[in-house]
């Protein structure tokens, strides 16, 4: 993983770039309690095709929801400044024979270094 501006300016935005990096490992070892403690009581996570799912526990949910078995993430540039986290990567599925899905993460940092919001793009082919 690489980023994109490490010294990220503020302590809040830099506590939020580590728990994004923290929060795709969670997810991918299935630690869904490692997971929301990154999550801010008021999270808002967006996934393409779903509503949005307001609170920790409807983040969670909305992820277990949105996983593929097996999948990974594998998490190729993280840029941060101001309180927002960006993460670009890909959604491995290792044996499978679909085409990686590549995906870009919007985060919102929380004051208290929490993450506040996550918005979810998938690359679509023309």
């Amino acid at each position: 993983m690489t980023t994109g501006n490490p010294g990220c300016g503020d302590l809040v935005t830099a506590a939020g770039l580590d728990h994004v990096r923290l929060v795709y490992d969670y997810l991918d070892r299935g630690d869904l309690d490692g997971c929301g403690s990154l999550l801010h009581d008021a999270m808002v996570l967006e996934l393409p095709g779903q509503q949005a799912a307001r609170g920790r526990t409807d983040a969670l949910r909305a992820h277990v929801l949105h996983a593929l078995p097996g999948a990974r993430h594998v998490v190729d540039r993280v840029v941060a400044q101001n309180r927002t986290v960006i993460a670009t990567g890909r959604r491995v599925t290792p044996g499978s024979a679909t085409a990686d899905q590549r995906f870009v993460d919007v985060f919102t940092i929380a004051d208290d270094g929490l993450l506040r919001t996550c918005v979810r793009y998938f690359h679509a082919t023309p």
